[in-house]
């Protein structure tokens, strides 16, 4: 066991960077000093000081506030996003491998038809058909292309593991599908699955920040993309530019926590890479 929990440095660095964004997500609105739907035009464009620590909006919303409730609605929808995908994908996944015939053509064929369209593409379409976009309209959109990486991976895990003895014995013991795919299939699946899904993380922040920029995200003030987009208009104004950084440096720390523990898990669960 001890084995397995062996990672690489930079795996545990993205791992506590993860838990710090899960920590600021969570308690993160419990502590922000101000409402971040609170207008005080007479506060606009605040410089950072004692009262707001990263200073204020076009509106005289407190930054810090705002940033503090962005990280809940990025962890509210990366954490739902991955979790319906990922059972999803590695679901249909399973049934396509094990199955084969019509179910994985049906299967991969659906597959092939949404990875055919630009992901991002695919995402504001569906988004852009609502006037205004809420919390559940974002994730559905996300989630619509974004099982197939997890279907691919499960299906071509499953297609190896169906030819391993252990496998065999179980069918010649009577063992229903059933039994075969939740008892020897999907758990040796669950090390492929994680690496995919601490990359899916960071794709789906990615992805949410920057429909938020264009203005199809969730109508709200304080997500970071609409951070984002609201510093790059009032870039203009002396003393503002500074207002970038803190989404964009938020959104870089999970990217760059997604990518260093899924690059972590991927070396430690196939032989192939380590070392590398």
């Amino acid at each position: 066991m001890k084995a397995r929990l062996q990672l690489s440095p930079s795996a545990w660095i993205g791992a506590a960077m993860i838990g710090l964004y899960v920590l600021v997500g969570l308690v993160g609105p419990l502590v922000a000093p101000f409402d971040p739907t609170h207008q005080d035009l007479a506060a606009r464009f605040q410089h950072p000081s004692a009262t707001h620590w990263l200073g204020t909006d076009k509106s005289g919303i407190d930054t810090l506030s705002e940033l503090l409730w962005g990280a809940r609605e990025a962890l509210v929808i990366s954490f739902i996003v991955v979790a319906i995908t990922s059972v999803t994908g590695v679901m249909l996944g399973t049934l396509a491998g094990w199955f084969g015939g019509a179910v994985d053509e049906i299967i991969m064929r659906v597959v092939d038809i949404l990875m055919a369209f630009p992901g991002i593409l695919l995402n504001i379409a569906v988004v852009a058909t609502v006037a205004h976009p809420g919390l559940g309209v974002i994730i559905f959109a996300l989630c619509i292309n974004g099982w197939v990486s997890y279907a691919r991976v499960a299906r071509s895990q499953v297609l190896a593991l169906r030819e391993r003895e252990y496998i065999s014995a179980a069918i010649a013991l009577g063992a229903s599908n059933r039994r075969v795919m939740f008892v020897h299939l999907i758990p040796n699946l669950l090390g492929p699955a994680f690496v995919q899904m601490s990359f899916g993380l960071g794709s789906v922040i990615a992805i949410e920040a920057a429909l938020s920029f264009l203005g199809l995200g969730p109508q709200l003030d304080y997500t970071w993309g609409a951070m984002l987009a609201q510093g790059v208009s009032y870039s203009w104004k002396v003393g503002f530019a500074h207002y970038v950084f803190y989404p964009g440096a938020a959104i870089a720390w999970v990217l760059l926590a997604a990518n260093l523990t899924g690059d972590g898990l991927r070396d430690r669960f196939d032989p192939r890479n380590r070392g590398r």
